[in-house]
């Protein structure tokens, strides 16, 4: 990112994981390539998960069923009280019924996993052999879709000749980052992955990517290969809350839009820029060539319009 970077004063890269294809692309894609085998290896005719209203992994999930030939029934949840049209009815959210998905509104402070395990019942009970996808797509099985982009971002680089200093991200229902460090930590890369928090605290959110990194490795047949000091995140970037955009988010939106014509989502790629952005301003990455991985989500801009050069949505937020 040539214009971003002599901006910064960083050597800047991204690596563009919202161009994998399926509904505009991000980071779920890979995800759900290994977790719709498995749901097809079982012989299931309806896929279901849940997530926030202005869902990335939702709507890729619908896309996938869809070109699967799946039905899919997805648990939204309220966890920013908007009651913005656009929010609730655009975006992601348009294209989830686009692609044929059914869709169920919850209020926030809902437990998901419960109420996601009695509406599979209840297709059961219809006659479906349902398989159940958790928020984010984020367990062993669709942790190993960043196992392999580790190895296809080192191998990219090599091919170029490029030594990578750092890998940076946007870090939330943990899956992506759990599996870079134990794709990593597997083939002892020596290259460091700092999440960027979207939502919950630094020592759970570590705690967390720790956890499921330990599972995938063990999935991976490589058990202990992840240290818990392999594992950094950053939760400084969150703002008020998940899903509720920020100041430094929009302007690296901005930037982004600006500076190289890529889009960010506010929800997740803008909070870890924002990160990347002011880490980079005041000299965390001296003399570093880093990676930003982009994980998708610029079809929620169509629902977060309310906050961009509105001075209103700042002063009441």
């Amino acid at each position: 990112m040539e214009r971003l970077s002599k901006e910064l004063g960083v050597e800047l890269w991204i690596k563009r994981d919202d161009c994998t294809g399926m509904s505009s692309g991000g980071n779920k894609t890979r995800k759900l390539e290994f977790l719709m085998a498995e749901a097809q290896a079982q012989g299931a005719d309806m896929v279901m998960t849940q997530g926030a209203t202005q869902s990335n992994h939702a709507r890729q999930t619908a896309a996938f069923a869809a070109r699967l030939g799946m039905k899919c029934h997805i648990l939204l949840e309220d966890r920013t009280g908007y009651n913005n049209a656009n929010y609730n009815t655009n975006g992601n959210v348009l294209l989830d019924h686009l692609h044929g998905a059914t869709t169920e509104k919850f209020a926030g402070g809902h437990n998901m996993p419960q109420e996601m395990e009695r509406a599979a019942e209840l297709k059961r009970a219809e006659g479906h052999k349902v398989y159940v996808i958790p928020g984010g797509g984020s367990n062993p099985t669709g942790a190993l879709g960043y196992v392999n982009c580790a190895m296809e971002l080192l191998g990219q680089a090599n091919d170029r000749g490029l030594l990578i200093d750092r890998i940076v991200h946007a870090t939330g229902s943990s899956g992506t980052q759990a599996g870079l460090v134990t794709g990593l930590a597997a083939m002892n890369a020596q290259v460091p992955v700092l999440g960027i928090g979207t939502r919950a605290p630094r020592e759970k959110q570590e705690q967390m990517v720790y956890d499921l990194a330990c599972k995938t490795a063990e999935k991976l047949g490589c058990p202990g290969v992840v240290k818990r000091e392999d594992v950094i995140a950053n939760t400084d970037y969150v703002g008020s809350g998940y899903g509720l955009p920020t100041e430094a988010g929009i302007e690296a939106i901005k930037m982004f839009a600006g500076l190289e014509g890529i889009l960010l989502d506010p929800v997740y790629s803008a909070k870890g820029a924002s990160g990347l952005i002011d880490l980079a301003r005041k000299g965390a990455f001296k003399d570093e060539r880093v990676v930003f991985l982009h994980t998708g989500g610029s079809v929620g801009l169509f629902g977060y319009d309310f906050a961009f050069d509105n001075a209103d949505y700042w002063v009441n937020l």
